[in-house]
């Protein structure tokens, strides 16, 4: 990440992103939570990139250096914390679950930044309630250190279909399927078919933004079928991959309706 944009305080607005276009590197004195209303976010740092659906936000500490990207056409919330306003207590970027009810606090208040009356103080403070309640989701894929480790990781990455196994994969890159193993524990915290699970998510995400067909994206990320990925999908995000996606027709206003995310 070179050219670093230095902004001392984190921004609290709506941003409209194309599908494709982003936000390079740069870093707050401030925290920031990030929103996806209509469209998925990826979010990268150094250590790796989160992603953030219309189910989920990220909290991005102060001091993080990261760059956005829009999946499909993105509308943006963005609220900004002051650094020494830490609801949740954390200290690097984490995936939270996002409540109805949180979904439509960020909406608010992310509407009228120019406002500083008793109401919105109110509402942040709801919002703020709510942040702590929100469970963290573990989506991201952590940038890989060891040469070994980042070699297999790109061949998966760039072929989320390819079903070759660890062992076999680990053939093609010259390394042990047991190294490989212990690498993906130590580096990541989790098994070679937990990463690529993430993996394929990640792809499966950004192509349903993209308005890819489900069963398309299923075969395309490598899942044996279309009900597997599926019940991964439902299990991980709390939805199908289908109601994802017309929900996120509805956010954006692309189904005939007004979106959702919009004031009359």
């Amino acid at each position: 990440m070179s050219k670093i944009r230095h902004e001392p305080q984190a921004p609290t607005r709506v941003q409209d992103l194309a599908a494709g276009q982003g936000i390079d590197a740069h870093r707050h004195d401030d925290h920031q939570i990030v929103y996806a209303g209509a469209g998925v976010l990826a979010v990268t740092t150094d250590a790796g990139t989160w992603v953030a659906p219309g189910t989920r936000a990220l909290w991005v500490p102060a001091g993080t250096v990261h760059a956005h990207r829009a999946h499909g056409h993105l509308e943006l919330h963005l609220v900004g914390l002051p650094a020494d306003d830490n609801p949740l207590g954390l200290t690097a970027p984490t995936v939270l679950a996002v409540s109805p009810l949180l979904r439509e606090l960020i909406r608010a208040y992310t509407r009228s930044p120019e406002d500083a009356g008793p109401e919105r103080r109110r509402l942040l403070a709801v919002l703020r309630d709510q942040l702590r309640a929100a469970p963290q989701q573990p989506l991201r894929l952590p940038t890989p250190a060891d040469p070994r480790l980042a070699a297999v990781c790109a061949l998966v990455h760039d072929a989320p279909a390819d079903p070759r196994t660890l062992a076999a994969l680990g053939v093609a890159t010259g390394t042990g399927e047991r190294t490989l193993s212990r690498l993906f524990r130590a580096e990541f915290g989790m098994t070679f078919p937990q990463w690529r699970t993430q993996s394929r998510l990640y792809h499966a995400l950004r192509m349903l933004a993209d308005d890819v067909p489900v069963t398309t994206v299923a075969h395309r990320c490598g899942w044996s079928s279309a009900s597997a990925f599926i019940d991964v999908f439902r299990r991980c995000f709390g939805c199908t991959p289908g109601a994802y996606q017309r929900n996120q027709r509805q956010m954006a206003g692309l189904d005939g309706t007004l979106p959702a995310t919009r004031p009359l």
